[in-house]
């Protein structure tokens, strides 16, 4: 019998890759249904107790069959906006790490972006896949869901764009990282992922209007349901491109000037 030297070494090792590909796979996948259920899971229970338990017929004009829908539409659009390679930006600035891509082609924070993005947009195709299919059992517009995924998808940009820009704090301060995590949590409840923005009151409106945090989860909702016009759609995907534009710029700005205090350090 012929011996192939190092057979027995090279049939292990890929054991272990296969081992370890599927324990990837198997963490990717609860990691998409945690961050699906727990939110859903909170709404519901919101949602009993106010119509069930409480009484209520309506609340903010939505029925039951109303807040169940949004939730379960908004899923789709909260699995596309999140991502936190704006802490892994933070921490290439406080380890150092970050000298290691200061001379490649593209800029370190289009790097991580783009590096990132595959899992992002295969999340984003499997929710569109499922919305699409849903459209047609509840009565929902496959256009209008296709556009909703858009400016879901145009919201995960400036929702990095943002978190890029706090990141650069971290040039200046070493747990910078806790600015990126106040940032979740604010981008949480006023993005509609938590709560319909339709509950807060008319005098509050202003608040969630005055960010672009509404344009991750709460308007692709809202037009996916038809709540939202043409027109609004237009105009708050037009909204969203002017906060991209800004958000570009305030990277420009920020990193700019925390770059020249990192290579004065490193020098």
């Amino acid at each position: 019998m012929i011996r192939i030297p190092g057979a027995a070494w090279r049939i292990a090792a890929l054991k272990n890759g296969f081992q370890d590909a599927t324990a990837y796979r198997i963490e990717f996948l609860f990691e998409i249904l945690g961050a699906a259920v727990v939110p859903a899971a909170i709404q519901w229970v919101l949602w009993y107790a106010l119509f069930k338990i409480g009484g209520k017929t309506e609340v903010a004009g939505m029925s039951y069959g109303d807040m169940v829908q949004y939730t379960l539409m908004s899923l789709l659009f909260t699995q596309v906006r999140g991502g936190d390679h704006d802490f892994e930006l933070a921490e290439m600035i406080r380890t150092g790490g970050l000298s290691n891509y200061l001379l490649r082609p593209a800029s370190v924070i289009e790097f991580v972006f783009i590096r990132g993005a595959a899992p992002r947009l295969f999340i984003a195709s499997l929710c569109l896949t499922v919305g699409l299919i849903a459209s047609y059992w509840v009565g929902v517009s496959p256009f209008r869901m296709v556009g909703a995924m858009f400016m879901a998808l145009i919201g995960n940009v400036i929702h990095y764009q943002i978190g890029a820009a706090l990141a650069s704090a971290s040039f200046y301060w070493e747990e910078a990282y806790s600015f990126l995590m106040v940032k979740n949590m604010i981008v949480g409840l006023l993005s509609g992922e938590l709560v319909p923005l339709f509950l807060f009151p008319k005098s509050m409106e202003w608040i969630w209007k005055s960010t672009p945090f509404y344009l991750y989860v709460f308007g692709p909702t809202q037009y996916a349901l038809g709540r939202w016009t043409n027109t609004e759609y237009f105009t708050n995907l037009g909204i969203s491109f002017l906060w991209m534009i800004g958000a570009w710029l305030l990277i420009k700005l920020t990193w700019g000037i925390g770059i020249k205090r990192y290579s004065s350090l490193g020098g």
